[in-house]
Parts: C-alpha cells; sequence; structure tokens
C-alpha cells in the first residue's frame, strides 16, 4: 500500500520548472532600470512585446512623450538613437515629430479588466484614436507606462461615476489600488494593458517628470539602451 502511495503522489506532484514562469523584460534606460513582468492574460500583447524585445527592436529608442503625473511612452522606431558605450553619439532632430511610428502592423484588443487596470506602474500599448480606430487595435510597437495622479475618495467617487456612465465598473480591488497607489482610471476599457513594473518605478517617477516641449517630448533625450528578456 506504502509503494502504491509513493506512486501516486509522483504522478499528482508537478516537477519542478514545469510550471511556466511569469515573463519579465528589463528596459535599462539613461535614467534607470525598470523592470516589467508580462501578464498570461493578454498573450498577443505578451508574445509581440518579447519578440521585439529579443529582435532588439527597443534599443535606442526614445521615451519620445511624457506627460507630468500620467504616462512616459516609447516604442516608436522613428526616434532610434546611435548608441555607444551607453551614450547617445546622435539624436534625431526635435523637429521631426514623432509618435506615428512602429512595425507595420497593430495588434487587437486585449482589454482584461477588472484584473488588468491602469494603477500606478501599468504596462500599456498605445493606439490610435477611436475616431480612426474603432475596435481599439493597439501600436504594434508603442507602449506607456502609468504614473497617474493621486486620489481622494471624494474625487475618486467622481471618476467612478463618470466611468459608470461609460459602462465600465471599478470594483473593489479598484477601488483600493487606486486610492492607495494612485493612476489613470480614466483610460479603462480603452487601452489594452498587459504588464506592469514590479522594480524601477522611481526610474518612472523620474523620466515623467522631466521638463518637456509643447509637443511632450523630453527637452534632454530619454533613451532606452537596451531591453533584455530576463526570463
Amino acid at each position: 500500500m506504502k509503494q502504491l502511495i509513493t506512486i501516486l503522489l509522483l504522478l499528482f506532484t508537478p516537477l519542478a520548472g514545469s510550471q511556466a514562469k511569469t515573463r519579465i523584460v528589463r528596459l535599462e534606460t539613461s535614467a534607470g532600470v525598470i523592470r516589467v513582468e508580462l501578464s498570461d492574460d493578454t498573450p498577443k500583447h505578451r508574445d509581440n512585446f518579447l519578440r521585439l524585445v529579443e529582435k532588439g527592436y527597443y534599443d535606442g529608442l526614445l521615451f519620445h512623450r511624457v506627460i507630468k503625473d500620467f504616462m512616459i511612452q516609447g516604442g516608436d522606431p522613428d526616434s532610434r538613437v546611435t548608441l555607444q558605450n551607453d551614450s547617445v553619439v546622435s539624436s534625431p532632430s526635435h523637429q521631426k515629430p514623432l509618435g506615428d511610428g512602429g512595425p507595420g502592423y497593430t495588434l487587437p484588443a486585449e482589454i482584461q479588466l477588472p484584473w488588468l487596470f491602469h494603477v500606478r506602474g501599468a504596462l500599456a500599448a498605445a493606439r490610435e484614436p477611436d475616431e480612426v480606430n474603432p475596435q481599439q487595435r493597439s501600436s504594434g510597437s508603442q507602449f506607456y507606462i502609468v504614473w497617474g495622479r493621486t486620489w481622494g475618495e471624494t474625487s475618486l467617487k467622481q471618476q467612478r461615476a463618470a466611468m459608470a456612465e461609460e459602462g465600465i465598473e471599478m470594483n473593489r480591488e479598484m477601488w483600493n489600488a487606486y486610492l492607495q497607489e494612485g493612476g489613470s482610471p480614466h483610460l479603462d476599457g480603452k487601452y489594452t494593458v498587459f504588464g506592469n513594473v514590479i522594480s524601477g518605478l522611481k526610474v518612472v517617477k523620474a523620466i515623467q517628470a522631466v521638463a518637456t516641449d509643447k509637443d511632450n517630448r523630453p527637452l534632454e533625450d530619454v533613451v532606452i539602451l537596451r531591453a533584455i528578456v530576463e526570463r
């Protein structure tokens, strides 16, 4: 009988390493390191991001759009700069408009409320506006990291009511997260969140506070020196 129990335990005990590991990407930027965890609930966005990172797509790209108390955005291939020993050798002219570049394809939306939402540190896909993109398809490469604002109960109640008018529910978990951590709930249900920052939030804070021009581009380039898949 003991032998039978041992055999059954072996059959039903998962082998070490048999469970899928959450994928983590390391963004080494000119402002510091940001590590992001990708969600398995958004497999198309997860796999696309990993594929681009592995081919070096993000190396040398700028955070070309930065809005204080809101977010930092990167991933436009038109923003690529030349790097040497972690320094920018040459940079595209600040007269060159950025924000329209991509890999030549878009991704179907994978909006996963209430599990993935725009709390501070959320990693999400940028996209074209609804007028030209009613299906809310995501850019193939451009992403943003949420900083957002802090909320009090009164202001958050008002925001929750505004979301409810659009048919978007803010549940208790979302409420607590926004109240305690901050974020940008007005984006929920409109953009695909596909991961979150697990370390380096202080770097995000520093980047979102840099001086910018009228187009929200940093006056001094903030560069993704390299992106690496950690696991």
